[in-house]
């Protein structure tokens, strides 16, 4: 019996628990990895194993992966998909104002935590005959600048930039993965949550983040995971490297 084999970072809540949920749902086989651990009912026929581990820390965790991947049989698998949803918002407020270290760690998890994963991924993976997939879960703000944010839109620009790069590398192989930066709409989570409470002289576009919540504009996190996973199933996944749910509605 072969069974789908998903991966998914920052899994333990918000988009990514959502995701682990209905992947688990549909009988997949989850690695969630995030810094808490993934507790969910485990559905007849499905598998989750949980990291608990610190994206911010990203070599260890790629070793790790790479290690993991090795020990994997293929041949019992249909597919294979890395979902890149783990970030991580500093607290919103100008460059000028902002504590290097909260830089730092955003741009850890939120950018070379996914460099280096997908590196380990791509290589353990490369000769197996099954379909894979490499999904970023990106943002708007990747393609939209917002003062006070500098670090988020740099690592979700980022984000996009590579899924560029890689989609590039991949089409040039006899069987590459297909690689997709997406951004997932607006979502009611703690980081949502953050930007709300933001201190407003820091963060004029909270009165924006607050009037979303205020007007029902955002998804929840099992509506998001429904629209990610509808995207993922899409025969032309891979086609567009960067777009957005709201495009391909």
């Amino acid at each position: 019996m072969t069974t789908h084999l998903s991966i998914v970072t920052g899994g333990s809540r918000g988009l990514g628990l959502a995701l682990v949920e209905q992947l688990l749902a549909r009988g997949h086989r989850v690695l969630a990895i995030a810094r808490r651990i993934t507790e969910l009912p485990v559905p007849a026929g499905a598998a989750l194993e949980s990291w608990t581990v610190d994206l911010a820390d990203p070599l260890p965790v790629a070793e790790r992966l790479a290690g993991w991947l090795a020990a994997q049989d293929p041949a019992a698998l249909a597919s294979v998909t890395l979902v890149h949803n783990a970030g991580v918002v500093s607290p919103p407020a100008p460059l000028s104002a902002s504590h290097p270290a909260a830089l730092s760690n955003a741009l850890r998890v939120g950018l070379e935590a996914p460099l280096v994963l997908s590196a380990s991924f791509l290589h353990a993976t490369e000769a197996w005959a099954v379909p894979r997939k490499l999904l970023f879960i990106s943002s708007g703000l990747g393609r939209r600048a917002m003062a006070g944010s500098g670090s988020y839109c740099a690592a979700k620009a980022g984000m996009d930039h590579l899924a560029r790069a890689l989609a590039l590398e991949e089409a040039a192989k006899p069987a590459g993965a297909r690689v997709v930066s997406l951004a997932p709409g607006v979502i009611d989570t703690d980081m949502q949550v953050q930007l709300r409470a933001a201190d407003p002289t820091l963060f004029p576009e909270r009165v924006r983040f607050q009037s979303l919540k205020d007007n029902g504009q955002l998804d929840s996190p099992a509506q998001a995971a429904a629209k990610v996973l509808k995207v993922m199933d899409r025969d032309d996944f891979g086609s567009l490297p960067v777009t957005d749910v709201r495009e391909l509605a």
